[in-house]
Protein backbone atom coordinates (compact mmCIF):
# COMPACT_ATOMS: atom_id res chain seq x y z
CA UNK A 1 0.00 0.00 0.00
CA UNK A 2 2.97 2.31 1.03
CA UNK A 3 4.77 1.79 -2.88
CA UNK A 4 1.30 2.43 -3.96
CA UNK A 5 0.79 6.23 -2.57
CA UNK A 6 4.37 6.78 -3.85
CA UNK A 7 3.77 5.84 -7.75
CA UNK A 8 2.22 8.77 -10.15
CA UNK A 9 -0.78 9.29 -11.53
CA UNK A 10 0.24 8.12 -14.25
CA UNK A 11 1.82 5.07 -12.82
CA UNK A 12 -1.05 4.01 -10.92
CA UNK A 13 -3.20 4.31 -13.92
CA UNK A 14 -0.99 2.12 -15.60
CA UNK A 15 -1.63 -0.61 -12.83
CA UNK A 16 -4.96 -0.35 -13.19
CA UNK A 17 -5.02 -1.14 -16.19
CA UNK A 18 -3.25 -4.11 -15.84
CA UNK A 19 -5.01 -5.47 -13.40
CA UNK A 20 -8.50 -4.84 -14.96
CA UNK A 21 -7.35 -6.71 -17.98
CA UNK A 22 -5.86 -9.30 -15.97
CA UNK A 23 -9.47 -9.68 -14.11
CA UNK A 24 -11.03 -9.60 -17.81
CA UNK A 25 -8.76 -12.77 -18.61
CA UNK A 26 -9.68 -14.59 -15.64
CA UNK A 27 -13.42 -13.86 -16.25
CA UNK A 28 -12.85 -15.11 -19.56
CA UNK A 29 -10.80 -18.38 -18.56
CA UNK A 30 -13.93 -18.85 -15.66
CA UNK A 31 -17.16 -18.94 -18.49
CA UNK A 32 -14.98 -21.08 -20.45
CA UNK A 33 -14.49 -23.29 -17.70
CA UNK A 34 -11.35 -23.55 -16.22
CA UNK A 35 -10.52 -24.71 -12.53
CA UNK A 36 -11.87 -23.45 -9.34
CA UNK A 37 -8.63 -22.59 -7.67
CA UNK A 38 -9.07 -19.11 -10.34
CA UNK A 39 -11.55 -17.97 -7.80
CA UNK A 40 -9.04 -16.95 -5.34
CA UNK A 41 -6.74 -15.41 -7.84
CA UNK A 42 -9.92 -13.70 -9.17
CA UNK A 43 -10.82 -12.29 -5.61
CA UNK A 44 -6.54 -11.09 -5.38
CA UNK A 45 -7.36 -9.22 -8.58
CA UNK A 46 -10.27 -7.29 -7.83
CA UNK A 47 -8.89 -6.50 -4.12
CA UNK A 48 -5.65 -4.99 -5.96
CA UNK A 49 -8.05 -2.98 -8.28
CA UNK A 50 -9.74 -1.66 -5.38
CA UNK A 51 -6.30 -0.71 -3.67
CA UNK A 52 -5.10 1.14 -6.80
CA UNK A 53 -8.29 3.09 -7.05
CA UNK A 54 -8.06 3.67 -3.41
CA UNK A 55 -4.45 4.99 -3.52
CA UNK A 56 -5.61 7.31 -6.55
CA UNK A 57 -8.40 8.70 -4.82
CA UNK A 58 -5.94 9.38 -1.85
CA UNK A 59 -3.92 11.33 -3.94
CA UNK A 60 -6.51 13.61 -5.67
CA UNK A 61 -7.68 14.11 -1.81
CA UNK A 62 -4.41 15.03 -1.15
CA UNK A 63 -3.62 17.79 -3.79
CA UNK A 64 -7.01 19.27 -3.08
CA UNK A 65 -6.78 19.42 0.25
CA UNK A 66 -3.27 21.62 -0.14
CA UNK A 67 -5.15 23.78 -2.53
CA UNK A 68 -7.26 24.60 -0.33
CA UNK A 69 -5.29 25.39 2.67
CA UNK A 70 -5.08 28.40 4.71
CA UNK A 71 -8.28 29.06 2.64
CA UNK A 72 -11.70 30.11 4.88
CA UNK A 73 -13.31 27.62 3.20
CA UNK A 74 -13.36 24.04 2.21
CA UNK A 75 -15.01 21.78 0.24
CA UNK A 76 -17.65 20.01 2.19
CA UNK A 77 -16.64 16.69 1.54
CA UNK A 78 -12.97 17.71 3.20
CA UNK A 79 -14.75 19.27 6.15
CA UNK A 80 -14.84 17.32 9.79
CA UNK A 81 -17.91 15.26 9.84
CA UNK A 82 -18.81 15.17 13.70
CA UNK A 83 -22.17 14.95 14.62
CA UNK A 84 -24.69 17.95 13.04
CA UNK A 85 -25.23 18.69 16.49
CA UNK A 86 -21.45 19.57 17.02
CA UNK A 87 -20.97 21.32 13.66
CA UNK A 88 -23.95 23.58 14.47
CA UNK A 89 -22.32 24.25 18.00
CA UNK A 90 -21.05 27.86 19.22
CA UNK A 91 -17.37 28.35 18.83
CA UNK A 92 -15.40 28.76 22.07
CA UNK A 93 -14.72 32.27 21.39
CA UNK A 94 -18.27 32.83 20.50
CA UNK A 95 -19.51 31.49 24.05
CA UNK A 96 -17.19 33.27 26.12
CA UNK A 97 -18.35 36.79 24.06
CA UNK A 98 -20.61 39.10 26.92
CA UNK A 99 -23.46 41.48 25.37
CA UNK A 100 -22.25 45.27 26.60
CA UNK A 101 -24.94 44.41 29.48
CA UNK A 102 -23.50 41.47 31.38
CA UNK A 103 -20.10 43.62 31.09
CA UNK A 104 -21.68 46.07 32.65
CA UNK A 105 -23.33 43.96 35.40
CA UNK A 106 -20.12 42.14 36.08
CA UNK A 107 -17.94 45.22 36.64
CA UNK A 108 -20.35 47.12 38.75
CA UNK A 109 -22.13 43.72 41.29
CA UNK A 110 -18.74 41.51 41.80
CA UNK A 111 -19.55 37.97 43.19
CA UNK A 112 -20.07 38.75 47.02
CA UNK A 113 -18.14 37.11 49.26
CA UNK A 114 -18.92 35.68 52.92
CA UNK A 115 -17.02 34.61 55.40
CA UNK A 116 -18.52 31.47 56.33
CA UNK A 117 -18.49 30.06 60.46
CA UNK A 118 -17.49 26.29 60.55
Amino acid sequence: NTELRERSAAELSKTLDQYKRELLDLKVQQVAGAAAAKGGKVREVRKNIARVLTAITQQARAEVRAKYAGKKYIPKDLRAKKTRAIRRALTKSELARKTVRQQKKDTHFPAREFAVKA
